[in-house]
């Protein structure tokens, strides 16, 4: 057994019996996080220190240069999660409030993995203009934006004009994280089939945050076709009734010019990525190409069952992680974000996701499999690595402070 196997069966070797209902409210009663001091108030000269007088001179050297913020406060180094509960994991909108738990879970993860402080910021609008200017106004507060849950399509347009407003990182997780950790394990499938990734056609099957995002992180990496189906079938040009961002889905994707349903979608394709939630039958599995690559993504219930999957596909994916290959969007955010902010980021760009993407698969080099295709979420390796790799590539994109 190699080293990483060894690191990644003792982080998994736990109980894995079902979770019940009293520890789950147990482990929220109170909330998740908490405040901690950096340093310790046990003398009046720590107090001198730390609050009145001695602080008058920091905000006194900031309000005289703003740039000492980044030395002398937590802003630079503080990720807030927002939302406004529109779109929360498989339970819709269930508004702030009840969004809220996730987005602590989401500040936790920032924390254990990436090492990032963070906190959730739930706001009780859905006007787009409001939340960007909500931000703008809060913007000396933190160093980035996580954004999360927010019901599509209006995510594409307040991650842009957020990324127009501010300058520093902002990142829609279940856009990109999604895309980033998808393209990662793609890759690892790859190398263990010792396919390419030009020579293939993927059918997404969901046209919202999540599948846009993947079609598109799929096109930079120079993926041969994508096939991308909303509720009423593929998206392709002419097609009426398009929003305008599945137009623009439409002019950059489906180069086969396929119309039609999921049937026509699947048959002959190399790669299935489920992100709708809807159910396959299995026997369009049997029509796709040899050597299948299935990722049924869909949480709790997959698009179909992995044991289903395998009897069509050599490699088999889902987004839970009491199957093999879990794909995982910790996998990504924490290292992305962390690598921003190490580089001094004025923004998340297409090739900094990419080299996320790389770093994750490379963590798992050694030990890729049928069953192992992405590391472990919990694996301690990778944030480090794709911090690192990301940063690097903010520096290569002009982007780094």
């Amino acid at each position: 057994m190699t080293q990483a196997q060894t690191t990644g069966k003792a982080m998994e070797d736990n109980d894995e019996s079902p979770v019940t209902d009293p520890e789950i409210f147990a482990g929220h009663e109170g909330g998740k996080l908490a405040v901690a001091a950096t340093r310790p108030i046990s003398r009046p000269r720590d107090l001198s220190v730390a609050y009145t007088p001695g602080v008058a001179k920091v905000s006194r050297a900031i309000a005289e240069d703003a740039s000492l913020a980044q030395r002398y406060t937590w802003a630079d180094r503080l990720v807030v999660v927002v939302s406004d509960g529109t779109a929360v994991l498989g339970l819709g909108d269930i508004g702030a409030s009840a969004s809220l738990p996730v987005m602590e879970g989401k500040s936790v993860l920032f924390k254990t993995f990436g090492g990032l402080d963070s906190i959730p910021l739930v706001l009780d609008t859905t006007d787009v203009d409001e939340i960007v200017e909500t931000l703008v106004r809060l913007r000396p507060s933190f160093g980035a934006v996580n954004l999360e849950d927010i019901s599509a399509p209006r995510c594409f347009e307040l991650e842009d004009k957020l990324k127009e407003a501010l300058d520093c990182p902002v990142m829609h997780d279940d856009q990109h994280g999604t895309a980033i950790v998808t393209l990662a394990a793609l890759r690892g499938a790859n190398l263990v089939l010792g396919k390419d990734i030009a020579d293939q056609r993927v059918v997404v099957s969901g046209a919202g945050a999540a599948g846009v995002a993947c079609a598109k992180i799929l096109r930079e990496a120079g993926i041969g076709d994508v096939t991308v189906l909303d509720s009423k079938g593929i998206v392709s040009r002419g097609r009426a009734g398009l929003n305008p961002v599945k137009e623009q889905l439409a002019e950059t994707t489906n180069a086969a010019g396929l119309t039609g349903g999921l049937a026509e979608a699947l048959r002959g394709a190399d790669v299935f990525l489920g992100l709708s939630g809807a159910t396959i039958d299995e026997s369009l599995l049997g029509t796709m190409a040899d050597d299948a690559i299935v990722f049924a993504l869909s949480n709790p219930d997959p698009e179909v069952h992995p044991a289903v999957a395998a009897r069509y596909a050599s490699i088999v994916a889902t987004g839970r992680s009491d199957f093999p290959n879990q794909i995982n969007n910790v996998l990504a955010f924490p290292g992305v974000f962390r690598g921003a902010l190490d580089a001094g980021a004025r923004a998340i760009t297409e090739n900094m996701k990419l080299a996320a993407a790389d770093a994750i698969v490379a963590v798992a080099q050694d030990d890729l499999g049928p069953d192992r295709i992405v590391p472990s979420p919990l694996d301690p390796r990778v944030a480090p690595e794709v911090a690192a790799a990301v940063a690097k590539a903010a520096v290569e994109d002009g982007v780094a402070g």
